[in-house]
């Protein structure tokens, strides 16, 4: 099995997801990766600073709101947040982070459409953390068509390569 694939199977091996960048005003990826995991079973944690709930369940400004500890976090958010929910994760002790990335996880390949910041991964590294650079939750978990497509092209063209 590839790297990627077992980062994945280790990520989705969690029961409690934080979904960091859920959004009300317009339809995202990270909403459906949210969806993804509450239809799938996971206990799922909204997280966005500027809402209190979401999808009818509260939502939390950041990790140390949840009232329990999330077992991994998803992030699709600017990289700058990325960086400062990874410093979380360090503080609770979550070990398990993806930084999403619609072109896979090759660095810079789409910098304009990116949570991956190299400095959160690095620091994911650092602490011991199982960190996912990039893909998408909804290429590997209940992946619409267009989502399994778009995971056999990045896989085909060697866009899942974890270093």
């Amino acid at each position: 099995m590839a790297k990627i694939d077992s980062l994945v199977q280790a990520f989705l091996d969690q029961q409690k997801i934080a979904v960091v960048g859920v959004s009300a005003k317009r339809e995202t990826g990270c909403n459906q990766g949210y969806r993804n995991f509450k239809q799938a079973g996971y206990t799922v944690f909204p997280v966005n600073p500027h809402l209190t709930t979401y999808d009818g369940a509260p939502c939390y400004p950041d990790l140390r709101s949840i009232p329990e500890r999330p077992d991994a976090v998803f992030i699709l958010a600017n990289p700058r947040v990325t960086e400062a929910i990874v410093q979380q994760c360090v503080e609770l002790g979550i070990q398990h982070v993806w930084m999403h990335c619609m072109m896979g996880t090759k660095p810079g390949l789409a910098a304009g459409m990116t949570s991956v910041s190299a400095a959160a991964v690095e620091q994911c590294r650092q602490a011991g953390i199982h960190v996912i650079p990039g893909g998408c939750v909804n290429q590997f978990l209940r992946p619409d068509f267009s989502h399994g497509m778009m995971r056999v092209v990045m896989r085909t063209l060697g866009f899942y390569s974890v270093n």
